[in-house]
């Protein structure tokens, strides 16, 4: 059995070290179930930083933190793992198409947290291949929130398996609930949050030469953006679950439109740059346990 790769942090991973170590040509190996566990000790939030990420999402201010927070702020645990050599493909041709959130219980903003994020399960598709990385936080030894977020890569890496049964989105999403337009600013304060400083994010000059007219939203800003403005998603005295697909970028500089079946449980929601097809299909629900 292949020994476990474990990375352990007690601060901030750098990203300076690891998106340098994603740009040195490594022999990939084909396993597509690598062990690779990375975790991050006693994180506390750093008030200044919160402020940013409210500011920038919507969220309003309040003793817990909202249920974006890990998944944002505990991105550059995943980030590690996706560039650490023994990851089976380069970061550079990995897409997340799926987030899947949940919060049991509500996180107060001063609490220290520990952070875990490791490969869960890898597979082949018809078209390449999905992997799994769960991360979850404990506040002392109580699970307090987890996620399962999967990539996808393109490539032949064998005979594909059974469709994962979160695979699939919601089709109805109610009315129009909000038009606006996301603000042009704070890519880079924001990519410091999640630790991903791919330039698609950062500058058109650099999307255009991937075949995009312009820089790309994050997809956890712009997720934040539609949660903001969903009645009750800024209840964080309940704990709950958000599962989302990401279908499409959302480039900078475009009006967005948010259908929401609102006042409902669960709460569907899509948004749409373009008329025809969402970008971003959600379920956000009460957790129960």
């Amino acid at each position: 059995m292949t020994d476990v790769i474990q990375l352990s942090y007690t601060r901030r991973p750098s990203s300076l070290r690891y998106m340098l170590r994603a740009v040195r040509p490594v022999r990939r190996r084909p396993d597509l179930n690598p062990r690779i566990v990375a975790t991050w000790r006693d994180h506390r939030p750093d008030p200044r930083d919160l402020a940013s990420f409210l500011e920038i999402t919507g969220f309003p201010a309040g003793p817990e933190l909202p249920l974006l927070y890990p998944h944002v702020f505990g991105f550059r645990l995943t980030m590690a793992v996706l560039t650490h050599p023994a990851f089976p493909v380069p970061i550079w041709g990995v897409l997340q198409t799926r987030n899947h959130l949940v919060q049991h219980r509500p996180i107060a903003v001063g609490s220290a947290m520990d952070l875990e994020c490791r490969v869960l399960a890898g597979r082949p598709t018809a078209k390449g291949a999905e992997f799994d990385l769960r991360t979850t936080v404990h506040v002392g030894a109580e699970l307090a929130w987890e996620s399962l977020v999967t990539f996808f890569t393109r490539g032949r890496f064998g005979e594909p398996g059974p469709h994962s049964l979160q695979a699939r989105s919601p089709t109805e999403f109610g009315p129009l609930a909000a038009e606006w337009t996301p603000r042009n600013a704070g890519h880079w304060r924001f990519g410091g949050f999640t630790g991903d400083y791919n330039g698609i994010h950062l500058w058109d000059a650099y999307a255009r030469r991937l075949g995009f007219p312009r820089a790309l939203f994050h997809p956890p800003r712009v997720l934040g953006e539609c949660l903001s403005r969903l009645p009750g998603a800024c209840d964080r005295g309940a704990p709950q679950r958000l599962d989302a697909w990401l279908k499409g970028p959302v480039p900078h500089g475009r009006p967005v439109r948010l259908h929401a079946a609102s006042g409902a449980d669960p709460t569907t929601f899509a948004l749409f740059v373009e008329p025809e097809r969402p970008c971003i299909v959600g379920c956000l629900q009460r957790h129960n346990g």
